[in-house]
């Protein structure tokens, strides 16, 4: 087992070298205003025996779970989900799926919508075949918190007498999102956990030990620097061994000639302006055909690069879906600020209902049309307007259901140089849903979600109620219903039975005439 933690601080943040102490096999931190991210690397002989077993029918495995509460970004933890659960999922060749959704109700929850791969998951279209890191399925589901990942951990991967493992695992419920990874090649499944603050203060007290030496820990205290590329970011501060260095080996912050390494990103903060925050709202009455806008605050939108093109990423749960055939009028989507639709995928049926959709629901990649970005001054508010369609839901006591919409992400795509080799960022963040339907030279611009004005709701959801059959009218409607259903019949039977009788008579009539002449 392998264990990496990094911690980025901003330079409004003060920081002292004396606010860390190695002493042995420990790390002690104090006081310190940064984000975190824990790595922890597992070799197949130390998974549960049932994680072995799913892997196995893997060619890659790709999980991850984003929170919905709203957070600043710092780079180079930039990349940007919608809140809930996703997996990014390559079956190998001629093997069936195996367990792997009992194992996902049994990680995540039983409430999760999952009977098999074939059923419930989605194909994910790609653009680039050269782009390897793109799964070939997709599932997600808008799941609200960790706790019963947090019971699995604690039950089969703790020790029963390891008290810092069960406490580690407990601080799962203060993440802002969490990847569990695993290919066939490198057959190792790797658990990383950000968090943009402490869960017990706004600085991070902390003593980080190596287990007695059975874990290799490093620990890195950085801050971002300058790049001397722009498509690149610089890192420079503490790193350190736990157990193997005496002292943390020092990149100087801020030195007359720093120390800094290096690398090329694919995802990015676009430039920190009114213009790179959006919001996401459905714009009432909803009724059964909701909008979702998505709400900028200036118009004067300047792309990072001359190539760049402003994106949104929609993952909707299976209730919800886009009429792929509506949205395909250029003059329609000109009206509602799209440029166009760059992928659908999932499930679009237009007529099914909730109840007998199987798949986990659909995605859409939409290019936005932004207003022609003007720097001299700034605009007032634009709009773009994405209309979608309600599945009729089962009946609910109330005669209404609450359902939750997650926000999508908003992003510039931009073309990278083609000698840029994404692969060596040691902190790269990839099979994200919308990152493999660009090429692998695309890099990731994102913008941030508003923070200080959200829904009222506390995070990046938004609730619709959706009018649907009152089971304690039902009986009554089901009477009433059977009761016109024969009613009417009975009167058209009655009209036809007339109308034959009728018949009948003219015929006697003219019967009767005709004899009487003769």
């Amino acid at each position: 087992m392998r264990e990496r933690i990094t911690f980025i601080h901003g330079a409004e943040d003060a920081f002292d070298p004396s606010q860390l102490r190695l002493d042995n096999d420990t790390l002690y931190v104090n006081s310190l205003k940064a984000v975190r991210e824990d790595r922890v690397t597992f070799s197949p002989h130390e998974l549960p025996q049932e994680l072995l077993q799913a892997s196995k029918q893997c060619y890659e495995l790709h999980l991850r779970w984003v929170s919905s509460a709203t957070y600043t970004s710092i780079s180079p933890f930039v990349s940007k989900a919608s809140p809930g659960l996703h997996v990014f999922y390559t079956p190998l060749r001629n093997r069936p799926a195996g367990p792997l959704c009992p194992l996902l109700r049994k990680l995540f929850g039983n409430e999760l919508k999952c009977v098999s791969p074939e059923e419930t998951f989605t194909g994910l279209p790609t653009t680039s075949e050269r782009f390897a890191s793109s799964a070939a399925f997709q599932y997600y589901s808008l799941l609200p918190s960790l706790a019963d990942l947090i019971t699995y951990i604690q039950q089969k991967i703790c020790l029963r007498d390891d008290k810092i493992c069960f406490a580690e695992a407990t601080t799962l419920e203060s993440a802002d999102y969490l990847d569990i990874d695993y290919d066939t090649i490198s057959q190792a499944l790797v658990l990383s956990i950000f968090r943009h603050q402490s869960p017990k203060s706004a600085s991070w007290n902390e003593q980080i030990h190596n287990h007695g030496g059975a874990v290799k820990v490093e620990v890195g205290v950085l801050a971002n620097e300058k790049p001397t590329e722009p498509e690149e970011l610089s890192l420079g501060g503490f790193l350190a061994v736990i157990g193997e260095d005496d002292k943390p080996s020092y990149q100087p912050v801020n030195p007359p000639d720093p120390t800094l390494f290096s690398f090329p990103a694919r995802h990015h903060l676009a430039s920190k302006s009114s213009a790179s925050i959006y919001r996401a709202s459905l714009v009432p009455p909803t009724g059964l055909h909701p909008t979702l806008r998505l709400a900028f605050a200036s118009s004067s939108m300047i792309p990072p690069a001359e190539t760049c093109m402003l994106h949104t990423y929609l993952t909707l749960p299976s209730f919800l879906f886009p009429d792929k055939y509506q949205l395909s009028s250029p003059l329609f989507l000109s009206s509602k600020n799209l440029r166009s639709v760059r992928s659908v995928s999932g499930e679009t049926d237009l007529e099914a209902p909730d109840w007998v959709v199987q798949k986990w629901g659909s995605a859409m990649l939409v290019e936005l049309a932004p207003p022609p970005s003007s720097p001299v001054s700034e605009s007032g508010p634009w709009y773009a307007d994405i209309p979608l369609h309600l599945r009729y839901l089962a009946p609910a006591a109330g005669g209404a259901t609450q359902v939750d919409v997650p926000w999508p992400v908003v992003f510039w795509a931009c073309t990278a140089e083609e000698g840029n080799k994404m692969n060596v960022n040691p902190f790269d963040r990839v099979n994200l849903g919308y990152d493999g339907l660009f090429g692998p030279k695309t890099m990731f611009y994102h913008l941030e979600p508003d923070t200080n004005n959200t829904n009222g709701h506390g995070g990046l959801i938004e609730h619709l109620d959706i009018p649907v059959l009152d089971t304690a009218s039902a009986p009554w409607i089901e009477k009433g219903t059977v009761i016109i259903v024969v009613v009417g019949l009975l009167w058209v039977l009655s009209k036809l039975t007339m109308v034959l009788m009728s018949g009948r008579r003219s015929a006697n009539i003219t019967q009767g005439t005709r004899k009487k002449s003769q």
